[in-house]
């Protein structure tokens, strides 16, 4: 490339004031946005996007792209001029419609509403999180499916990030990561503007960046000016080469360059400009076209529809090739990137809970859970698990683990003491496509990860959390461990299913079905204390997919009560409708491993399982608010409203009322 030429005035100048404008016109029509970042950033963009992505409009999904983030995503307009001008089906109308009901273009760039955009942004530093998620998935993909000759993986994961996203503890968890781990084809711009919402961040934002980044292992970049295209050019070209570690290129920029008196201020950072200044500006930047009035001859210099083609067709030959010479691999290659299961998955999956019915263990379900990943995961090549350096007590290691290092791929993350980088970092995996990660911490600790949970439910993408040590069964660790109203949250997340099984074969269906789906991520809760294994013929352990079913019948006649229960309650909820049944109370059981499942059902099945008129009784280890919707008004709740207490888990059970006294008790009670 000539880089003099390609950067040379009045040309470069045009293509980048087109961003510039697109981003005033846009926000301004809104009268909501954020026109500084976008217009800060266009020289950097426009290096990025035009000299060094690799990517084709014609289609978002071509598996070897390279992927594009930006962390910083109150910029949105960024993006969206980007994709725009690129040639992807962005049409001028879209841009019309920022932030408006229904648009391509929402307030911050969402997955599955814009072709281009890989993940949902606007919660700062999660999208450097995601983006290491995926640079981890292309170097684990590219470990096992590359061959000499044949790199059929192998593309960079670029990401625009500001002050806000540094600021955020979870980039310091991820970045961290990325550098243990040597991910080099990870390349990030940091645009050093000097500008938040409150103002000049010398108040309250002083670290080295630079000195930090080269702690964590990464190659650094520093002082790079963000509107000179040689100087960017020059450090993505050096960036490239130190491929053995992620790059990190620092550069200064003024926040709304090309705005004449806002520009370097916070006044341009989340507000439109004005009809007045951005009159001044058109002049100032060198544009002198109407609003959203682009020329053709600016719409060629950006397209890349047909490079992208070209590119996209090189790779195909090359793909067919080696399918040629490595027809298994390809065959596998292509599954897991359409997210398909293997054929025969449901035969697997039915001989799997079968061998584990067979059994009829008392175990932690934490334990069934790690048998459960046994007998699932050697059919799973896309399988990838982790910890948050919790993996001998979450136990999801599994005899086929390996670990994933610097030095290789591998199928197992020691996330370390991370839960907030590891679950975002999981959204990026899975949002790579090719792979189906799980992650485990304590369920207290969800709360540490909680937004990155909302993000993948946000984004309904395919993604299990595992949390153990579910109630206050955890015991002698105290109240800061004992998580009370984490599972009712969890269940109040749209799009997120919450699994929280009783026994063996509940826990191999809850995983195998969290497996399986494919419009949203899963949660799959586990305790730490042995659970009592259920007896259960074939057709009932079908219902467990309902969510929620019949365990128990009565003995005789109809049920003057329903005993609803989850996870270590259930064996509480049997032994106390056998108490009842003495005392000539009819009493059923009902398992509810999955709550959101359970409401999904038709009413005529929930009825059948809940019938009308039928006093209920919920007991569950936690707060009671989220069952008052299954017993309504005249049933009642057995759980805990306070916190916990530090003592053996048999005494804390006691202590709160978790006993077959106490159920039937409150069942007397309530059909007085």
């Amino acid at each position: 490339m000539d880089t003099f030429k390609d950067f040379e005035e009045p040309v470069f100048k045009n293509l980048t004031s087109a961003v510039r404008a697109l981003a005033m016109d846009a926000v301004q029509k809104a009268n909501s946005g954020h026109p500084g970042m976008p217009m800060g950033m266009a020289e950097i963009a426009e290096v990025l996007w035009i000299h060094h992505l690799r990517h084709n409009p014609g289609n978002p999904e071509w598996f070897d792209r390279d992927r594009f983030v930006l962390s910083n995503g109150h910029g949105s307009m960024l993006i969206y001029a980007l994709l725009h001008l690129t040639g992807y089906d962005l049409p001028m109308e879209e841009i019309k419609k920022f932030r408006q009901f229904h648009s391509k273009t929402p307030g911050h760039p969402e997955y599955g509403y814009t072709p281009g955009v890989e993940t949902t942004t606007g919660p700062l530093g999660q999208g450097i999180t995601n983006a290491v998620g995926m640079a981890l998935a292309e170097k684990v993909l590219a470990a096992e499916f590359n061959r000499p000759g044949f790199d059929i993986v192998n593309h960079h994961t670029y990401v625009f990030l500001g002050d806000g996203c540094l600021m955020e503890g979870i980039s310091h968890e991820a970045c961290s990561l990325a550098g243990t781990l040597g991910l080099g084809k990870l390349i990030c711009f940091y645009d050093d503007n000097g500008i938040s919402i409150d103002g000049h961040v010398e108040g309250w934002f002083t670290d080295d960046t630079p000195k930090r980044f080269e702690s964590y292992g990464w190659h650094v970049v520093p002082n790079v000016n963000g509107h000179d295209p040689v100087a960017i050019e020059a450090a993505i070209e050096e960036a490239k080469r130190a491929n053995d570690k992620p790059t990190m290129i620092c550069c200064k920029t003024v926040i709304g360059l090309g705005s004449p008196n806002m520009a370097n201020t916070h006044a341009v950072h989340g507000a439109a400009l004005g009809d007045a200044e951005i009159a001044a500006a058109r002049p100032h930047i060198g544009w002198h076209h109407p609003p959203f009035d682009i020329p053709d001859e600016i719409y060629n210099a950006w397209d890349a529809k047909d490079k992208g083609k070209l590119l996209e067709g090189e790779w195909n030959q090359k793909f067919a090739e080696y399918a040629n010479k490595y027809p298994t691999e390809a065959a596998e290659f292509k599954r897991r990137m359409a997210g398909q299961l293997p054929a025969n998955w449901a035969t697997h999956v039915e001989a799997v809970v079968n061998e584990v019915n067979g059994k009829e263990e008392n175990i932690a379900s934490r334990k069934a859970s790690q048998n459960a990943i046994e007998g699932l995961a050697p059919m799973l090549p896309e399988l990838i698990g982790g910890s948050a350096d919790l993996a001998g007590s979450n136990l999801t290691l599994w005899s086929g683990s390996k670990a994933v290092d610097r030095e290789t791929g591998g199928n197992y993350v020691y996330y370390g003491v991370r839960e907030f980088g590891m679950s975002a970092m999981m959204n990026g995996i899975s949002l790579h496509g090719g792979l189906i990660p799980y992650g485990a911490t304590f369920l207290m600790f969800s709360e540490y990860a909680r937004n990155a949970l909302r993000m993948a439910a946000l984004m309904k993408i395919r993604n299990l959390f595992v949390f153990t040590h579910d109630s206050i069964g955890l015991g002698e660790d105290g109240p800061t461990h004992q998580p009370v109203e984490q599972t009712a949250t969890l269940r109040l997340i749209p799009n997120m299913d919450v699994w929280r099984p009783c026994d063996t074969v509940e826990s191999t269906v809850a995983w195998a079905r969290s497996i399986e789906r494919t419009d949203g991520p899963s949660i799959l809760i586990f305790s730490r204390q042995n659970l009592p294994f259920q007896k259960r013929d074939t057709a009932t352990i079908k219902l467990i997919d309902k969510g929620g079913y019949i365990l128990s019948e009565v003995s005789s006649g109809e049920p003057q009560v329903i005993l609803i229960a989850t996870g270590s309650e259930v064996d509480l909820a049997m032994q106390a409708q056998s108490i009842l049944t003495k005392d000539g109370i009819q009493a059923r059981v009902v398992s509810m491993p999955c709550t959101n499942v359970f409401d999904r059902q038709d009413r005529a099945y929930k009825e059948s399982v809940l019938p009308r008129g039928v006093v209920r009784v919920a007991i569950e280890a936690g707060v009671t608010d989220y069952w008052r919707k299954y017993v309504g008004l005249d049933g009642a709740v057995v759980g805990i409203d306070t916190f916990g207490e530090s003592a053996p888990a048999n005494v804390l059970f006691e202590h709160f009322g978790f006993t077959v006294a106490n159920v039937v008790k409150t069942v007397k009670e309530v059909i007085k």
